[in-house]
């Protein structure tokens, strides 16, 4: 089956879509113990999330990267996810999306939350030819998204390391079946039409 350049997949229910962070385990474990970040997680600096376990596992090498030995599945509400979108602007200038450069650098100073589309990962990490959606929240966004989007935290670390276990003995079967049921997320045109990157020769090279 054809699979689009720009969805995003993610595990969600008719309330909630759960995103994914790395942190340290100063951050990571008292968040996941009190399903709220701690008053270390700062307020008022960007933070992004990611809808794809797989990219998060790219992004922070199976959570044993330095700084992002925390693996956090952070379960935040649909209409909090669904206004961080409409409010977002590209990371990047997109000709075809945006007039010119400067309407962009003036819709990227505004908008509280921006979006990167990166290569989606597979079991082994290698790049998909299709993007995965990264959200970076900063300013209101991302208050809110501590404050009142977030309904859970779950520190999944041990399965980060159970399922690389798995990829490392050469079962990609048995470590298929522990990955998230992550299926299309029904955002229309109304939510992701001016966050459409146009597709680029060779989906390589990450921008986060």
């Amino acid at each position: 089956m054809h699979e689009p350049n720009h969805r995003i997949r993610a595990l969600h229910t008719d309330s909630t879509i759960t995103v994914y962070q790395a942190y340290t385990p100063a951050i990571g474990v008292p968040a996941a113990r009190d399903g709220r970040f701690p008053a270390v997680w700062k307020r008022d600096r960007m933070t992004w999330i990611k809808p794809s376990f797989l990219w998060m596992m790219y992004r922070c090498g199976w959570g044993e990267k330095e700084g992002q030995e925390t693996v956090l599945a952070v379960e935040i509400t649909r209409e909090g996810f669904e206004w961080a979108l409409q409010n977002a602007a590209l990371s990047h200038y997109e000709r075809g999306v945006h007039p010119d450069r400067d309407t962009w650098r003036r819709e990227l100073r505004r908008a509280p939350t921006r979006v990167q589309w990166d290569p989606e990962r597979d079991l082994r990490l290698s790049a998909l030819p299709y993007r995965s959606l990264q959200l970076g929240l900063s300013g209101e966004a991302a208050r809110r998204y501590a404050d009142e989007w977030t309904v859970s935290i779950t520190d999944v670390t041990p399965l980060a390391h159970e399922v690389h276990a798995l990829v490392r003995g050469g079962d990609l079967e048995a470590a298929s079946r522990l990955l998230p049921g992550e299926r299309p997320y029904p955002a229309g045109d109304e939510l992701l039409a001016h966050l459409r990157a146009q597709p680029r020769p060779g989906a390589g090279g990450d921008t986060y």
